[in-house]
C-alpha cells in the first residue's frame, strides 16, 4: 500500500493552467511540474501566462533584486527564476 495516494481528481472550483497542453483545467489533470495554479476562477487560470509575464517584469525591475556590490547585496546579481 502506498504511503501517499496520488490525487487525480481536483476539488471543484480549483483551476489550473497546463503549460504542456496550453489549456485550462478544472482540477489537476497534468503533473504539477507542468502547471500553474490553483486559481480561484477559470478566468484567472486563462490569464496565467499574462500574470506570469507581469510578475516577471516586476521582479526584473525591482531594485531589491539588483543590489550593487556596495549596497550590501551579493555582487553576483542573483536572478529570480
Amino acid at each position: 500500500m502506498a504511503l501517499f495516494k496520488r490525487r487525480t481528481v481536483g476539488k471543484p472550483g480549483e483551476w489550473f493552467y497546463c503549460l504542456e497542453h496550453k489549456k485550462v483545467e478544472e482540477g489537476p489533470e497534468c503533473p504539477a511540474k507542468n502547471r500553474f495554479g490553483p486559481y480561484g476562477t477559470r478566468a484567472e487560470a486563462e490569464r496565467a501566462m499574462e500574470t506570469a509575464r507581469e510578475r516577471n517584469l516586476e521582479w526584473e525591475t525591482d531594485p531589491k533584486w539588483h543590489d550593487g556590490p556596495g549596497a550590501g547585496g551579493s555582487s553576483g546579481g542573483g536572478t529570480a527564476a
